[in-house]
């Protein structure tokens, strides 16, 4: 299963505005997406579940993908992690 680890490095880190576009951009694709922070994991496509890994400014992260587009989900995700959700 291909994996990416992240450093989350936007202000407020996986909560409210950019959870709301990492669930959206994960929902995308037809994978199964799933994030890790700490050994707790959530499905990145449930925003509940996202917020519940409290993911801040500065921790990594680990975003796994399996399925046909998994490639194409974790580049998304990536370059949105790494564009700090639009911010700054």
């Amino acid at each position: 299963m291909p994996e990416v680890r992240l450093r989350v490095l936007n202000k407020v880190g996986l909560h409210a505005r950019p959870a709301v576009l990492f669930v959206k951009t994960a929902k995308k694709f037809s994978s199964n997406i799933s994030v890790g922070k700490g050994g707790s994991w959530a499905n990145a496509k449930s925003i509940i579940e996202l917020l519940s890994l409290d993911v801040r400014c500065g921790d990594e992260i680990v975003v796994r993908a399996e399925g046909e587009d998994a490639d194409k989900a974790l580049s998304e995700l990536k370059s949105l992690i790494e564009e700090k959700f639009g911010e700054e």
